[in-house]
């Protein structure tokens, strides 16, 4: 097949990039497959964190692709759509996760419709920090499509809640394998900063609201002085209501911060030296996050929202706190680090998932789906 696929490679930065960047390596083993890639992704001034692109010290692998639609230029819609279209695919893959997106692949999705299957890889369906237009723009988008893939049941319960006829098949997000082996835990520590003998609770990735650092932080002022917390990603947004928070708790001494963007070659630092990662989050999907901590064999507590509970608390590779808050998530801890068999049993699951989800699972099971629509 030539399969084209729109969506943000390199040189952007982020896991939406580093997704497609396995998924289109995995894809050109058995296809013809070219990247149409953003001009621009957003405007700087709609863009929270520091840079939407790879600096020099990101170490980021080049995805060759053809640089095309500016999102906020409705004039780019159109060549882009025409370039797409005289390359003559059997099928367009296009990623989704935020309505913002669904003006500019929307007028392209239901162009090209007409002459190939157009596939939808939806990270999500309503955005974790929702908004009024969310629900007809992507409604907007979804006629584009020939069929949708989702990563998650609770992705997939949104979509039918929009478009009841969706044509659409569950495969669940495959593992990131390029971040390196795990290191010498004691020599990592030394390098980081860390104290020994602790037991180090991990939050990791972009620092977002809805993402829950503050229910953590709250939280880990309840645990007791052998407990060491970790934070390690680029604030979106000020970071001042988690450090008044840091500022009052009793064992600020214990948390390290290191708030900037982890290239991938310094992510294998952090998940070396963790015992434990937390989710905390207020509302989800799948997780990125939850991958990588499956690749370093890293246990984890989540909270019962979006797709967490399928996903991590039914495949048993980690907790489940029933509610979002201090008190359970520290309670959840607790118990994790007092029962050994507890992270035995969830170190054998994460050995189990590794297996299943490989990209080579997920691209078979994606081209089964395509034939079938």
């Amino acid at each position: 097949m030539k399969i084209a696929v729109l969506s943000c490679f390199y040189p952007y930065r982020g896991g939406i990039s580093q997704f497609n960047a396995c998924l289109y390596g995995e894809l050109s083993k058995k296809h013809v497959v070219k990247a149409f890639n953003f001009k621009r992704q957003y405007p700087e001034f709609l863009f929270p964190g520091k840079t939407q692109l790879v600096t020099a010290d990101d170490e980021a692998v080049p995805v060759e692709s053809v640089s095309l639609l500016d999102t906020a230029n409705p004039f780019s819609y159109i060549s882009t759509y025409r370039q797409i279209r005289d390359w003559k695919p059997d099928v367009l893959i296009v990623r989704y996760w935020m309505s913002y997106f669904a003006p500019s692949l929307g007028y392209i999705t239901r162009r090209m419709k007409k002459h190939c299957k157009v596939i939808s890889i939806l990270d999500n369906v309503i955005p974790h920090e929702p908004h009024f237009f969310d629900a007809p723009l992507t409604r907007y988008f979804l006629k584009g499509s020939t069929g949708s893939v989702t990563l998650c049941e609770a992705v997939s319960h949104d979509l039918l809640a929009l478009q009841p006829d969706s044509r659409y098949t569950v495969i669940q997000h495959p593992l990131y394998s390029h971040f390196g082996e795990r290191k010498d835990r004691f020599e990592t520590e030394e390098k980081l900063g860390l104290r020994h003998g602790m037991k180090n609770i991990l939050f990791f990735g972009l620092i977002r609201t809805y993402k829950g650092l503050d229910i953590l932080l709250e939280a880990f002022g309840k645990l007791p002085d052998d407990y060491q917390l970790i934070v390690a990603g680029e604030p979106y947004g000020s970071f001042d209501m988690y450090q008044e928070i840091i500022d009052r708790l009793p064992g600020k001494d214990r948390i390290l911060l290191n708030l900037k963007y982890i290239k991938d070659s310094e992510v294998s630092d952090w998940f070396s030296v963790a015992d434990l990662a937390v989710l905390p989050y207020r509302s989800a999907t799948q997780s990125g996050i939850s991958s990588v901590s499956y690749h370093f064999e890293v246990p984890m507590i989540v909270t019962d929202v979006g797709g967490l509970k399928e996903t991590i608390g039914d495949r048993g590779t980690g907790l489940v706190a029933d509610e979002g808050t201090p008190e359970c998530i520290s309670r959840e801890i607790i118990r994790y680090f007092s029962d050994p068999a507890i992270r035995d049993n969830c170190i054998a699951n994460i050995r189990l998932e590794k297996e299943r989800l490989s990209w080579k699972t997920f691209a078979t099971k994606l081209e089964e789906f395509i034939d079938r629509l």
